[in-house]
């Protein structure tokens, strides 16, 4: 099945003209911590696992979405006219076809206060803004499973981006992916903080779908992946219900580490770690034997998001200066 008849499907009886001359839309970034890491199906965006992650609140994409009389599209990336052979408008090109009805085009204009394409998936900000756009422009009401699934043909980990808080993205089992979509969970958790650490704002050298292909492919090691990911997810789903950071913490490092195994045992080896990625990594155990509550994740990059509690914050400044600090819960409820 085509990701066009997914759209199809779920716009079916949906107005294809536009309500507003305009619309906007944020949506957050979110991190991973049981990590999506290959995909059974590489048109529609579905994973093999399922995956947790918690939204960064206020970190994100805002999407300003037009329609123009012009003859082809225009897009704007943090107020830069984006060339149209460029990956960028090309891969949001082939995203905007989908909805295309009426041979539209589109002035987008995007702001992202993330660094783009260095590990902190920005892709997913970017497409939930934007499909959240869409649905507002052309007034489809659509509830937050069929905005979960449109955001994933843009970019798988843009399902969870829906969402606020911790969002569980369910793998599902149909070929149509009709039932692969985030749901957010109900747990809150005030005290918990993430924090920054970016060595490299610069895009990363291999992207995640061509990284996520050469795991799946000729890494030995990815056999287990699924396997683990369910034994983590049910671990970390009690681990938040009971607020046992330590437990989800060590689940959450793990899980990363236990990613970025399969990429080192992929041919040829994909490595995404710096020297400074594994300073800071040898630096945090090295604070936990000396009793500091601190635990990282990482993705498809070689930037750290350290997980801690508010309790530890000025403790985690001394060790960290200049670490952007987001307390997640707290951020949405202001």
């Amino acid at each position: 099945m085509l990701a066009r008849d997914i759209v199809e499907l779920i716009l079916e009886k949906r107005s294809h003209q536009p309500q507003p001359n305009s619309a906007k839309a944020f949506a957050p970034t979110n991190i991973a911590l049981i990590k999506y890491w290959g995909k059974r199906d590489a048109v529609l965006n579905l994973p093999r696992t399922d995956s947790l992650s918690i939204s960064l609140a206020h970190k994100g994409t805002t999407t300003s979405l037009e329609i123009t009389q012009s003859n082809q599209d225009e897009f704007w990336l943090n107020n830069e006219l984006q060339p149209t052979d460029s990956a960028f408008s090309q891969r949001l090109t082939e995203f905007i076809n989908l909805f295309r009805f009426n041979n539209e085009h589109y002035k987008i204009q995007s702001e992202s206060n993330i660094p783009l394409a260095a590990g902190l998936a920005s892709s997913a900000a970017g497409f939930a803004s934007l499909i959240k756009a869409f649905n507002a422009l052309y007034a489809w009401e659509l509830d937050s499973a069929q905005l979960s699934i449109l955001a994933r043909l843009g970019s798988g980990s843009a399902c969870r981006s829906i969402h606020n808080g911790f969002v569980w993205w369910q793998k599902g089992l149909l070929a149509d992916g009709m039932d692969s979509y985030a749901v957010p969970l109900e747990s809150t958790w005030n005290e918990l903080c993430v924090g920054l650490l970016i060595f490299d704002k610069k895009p990363k050298a291999i992207g995640s779908r061509e990284a996520m292909q050469r795991t799946v492919k000729t890494s030995y090691l990815f056999e287990n992946w699924p396997q683990q990911v369910a034994h983590d997810l049910s671990a970390i789903h009690e681990a938040i219900l009971t607020h046992d950071f330590k437990r989800l913490g060590e689940i959450s490092e793990h899980n990363a580490l236990s990613m970025h195994a399969t990429m080192l045992s992929a041919w040829p080896p994909i490595v995404y770690s710096n020297i400074e990625t594994l300073q800071a990594m040898n630096k945090i155990w090295e604070l936990r034997k000396q009793g500091l509550n601190l635990y990282f994740t990482q993705d498809a990059g070689p930037n750290l998001k350290l997980l801690f509690l508010k309790q530890d914050h000025a403790a985690v400044l001394e060790n960290f200066p200049g670490l952007e600090v987001v307390e997640v819960f707290s951020s949405q409820q202001a």
